[in-house]
């Protein structure tokens, strides 16, 4: 969706888009307003689950919080930020609010994309952008390849290739990220049946 400035910051180009779209993303990836449709009933199962799943190990009592779009503010742009589907964050992330009901990426521990129509965002802009915040682990949900892919450990502000998950495995949610738990390929893809 192209959107024309004028004499107004991209910032609040954003804010306007968003008013006027309920229901959609409004994102500014690496300068530039993203917009995404709302989500389909699959992506949110799957969104849903991922919550029932932190709350099974526990999460909460190893200090962490995990929610659905909280933004995340990227060093990538003057106001850059994204929303990411689901994160898992520092119990104590609402001291780090930096502007906009978003917070500094340091306290942000895992982030995951579910891909929707505008799949290319999830699988390339935000793997550059995530990297460059340093954002520890990055998963993607890639139902457009049917897979999901792992990225972690950031060096230079570049993720090393992902792990490839397929059907029928689980993907094992790194240490760092501070609880024990494995994740269901297919449960990622499709929602919670």
């Amino acid at each position: 969706m192209a959107v024309m400035l004028h004499e107004s910051s991209l910032a609040d180009a954003a804010d306007r888009l968003w008013e006027e779209l309920p229901g959609h993303r409004v994102e500014i990836l690496n300068g530039s307003i993203v917009v995404t449709p709302p989500p389909d009933g699959p992506h949110q199962e799957t969104l849903s689950w991922l919550v029932e799943e932190f709350v099974r190990v526990k999460a909460r009592q190893a200090g962490l919080k995990y929610l659905g779009g909280i933004g995340l503010w990227l060093p990538t742009g003057p106001d850059d930020y994204a929303v990411p589907d689901f994160s898992v964050v520092d119990v104590d992330y609402k001291d780090a609010l930096v502007e906009k009901n978003c917070y500094a990426p340091y306290v942000f521990r895992l982030v995951l994309e579910v891909t929707s129509s505008n799949w290319t965002n999830d699988t390339a802009t935000k793997v550059d952008v995530y990297a460059r915040a340093g954002i520890p682990v990055y998963l993607i949900a890639d139902r457009k390849h049917d897979e999901v892919l792992l990225y972690q450990n950031a060096v230079d502000g570049k993720y090393p290739a992902p792990q490839r998950y397929k059907r029928g495995q689980s993907v094992p949610v790194p240490e760092s990220v501070g609880v024990s738990l494995e994740l269901s390929v297919d449960t990622l893809l499709d929602g919670d049946d």
